[in-house]
């Protein structure tokens, strides 16, 4: 069984995500796994006013064991990431720009450092219709080696070792199709070099880049 703080938790994640915008009425789904089990939000429940017994229970093999409601209709393309990441969390929206970009582009290339947080290269996955297998076989694909991607035609999908994580990386994908509409809205959009990239992530190992650090503790500094 699925602890209380689980459900408190996707509860808690829908209705961020919707107060920022990345969830609008029942579009979009969360989930956040512990175990063999999976909680998932219902089908047509509206996310932003998501309550505990909207949540739904099923195994990793897609049987119902919790709950009395319908689990979302894209519930295989969860179990499918699960099944092949090792990650505790799936968020999948129609935000408004990252919807937009995977109408008009193929995919984002590295244009700001904070992207390589996502993995580098968002890729597109290829349209399917909801809830198919084959959806969740090129999103699987799409997600190799990435926090995040877009679904062609659909919406977006992150995830994370965390529902925290998983949240962060939806909105650090929203925000990144944002900049990115703009800088092609102003011109042609300069890329980082391979090496720009690699010197981005060595800088952030060496400086615990985005993580809180005590004043006069940093990496190779005496005490």
């Amino acid at each position: 069984m699925l602890t209380d703080d689980a459900r408190q938790q996707l509860v808690a994640a829908c209705h961020r995500l919707a107060a920022e915008g990345l969830l609008i009425g029942t579009a979009g789904n969360v989930s956040i796994r512990e175990g063999d089990r999976v909680a998932v939000t219902a089908t047509g429940a509206v996310l932003g006013e998501l309550t505990a017994d909207q949540v739904v229970e099923v195994d990793l093999d897609g049987n119902q064991v919790g709950g009395s409601l319908v689990p979302t209709s894209e519930v295989y393309l969860h179990l499918s990431l699960y099944q092949k990441y090792d990650v505790a969390a799936v968020v999948h929206t129609h935000a408004p720009v990252s919807t937009a970009a995977s109408i008009s582009i193929g995919e984002i290339p590295v244009v700001h450092y904070q992207q390589l947080l996502l993995g580098g290269t968002i890729r597109v996955a290829p349209y399917a219709t909801f809830g198919s297998p084959e959806l969740a076989t090129r999103v699987v694909a799409a997600l190799e080696g990435r926090a995040a991607a877009l679904m062609a035609n659909h919406g977006s999908i992150a995830i994370g070792a965390s529902l925290d994580k998983a949240v962060e990386n939806a909105l650090l994908l929203e925000w990144l199709c944002t900049v990115y509409r703009d800088a092609l809205a102003m011109g042609r959009p300069a890329t980082l070099t391979r090496k720009q990239q690699e010197d981005v992530v060595a800088a952030a190992i060496a400086r615990s880049y985005g993580s809180v650090q005590e004043a006069g503790q940093e990496k190779g500094e005496s005490e």
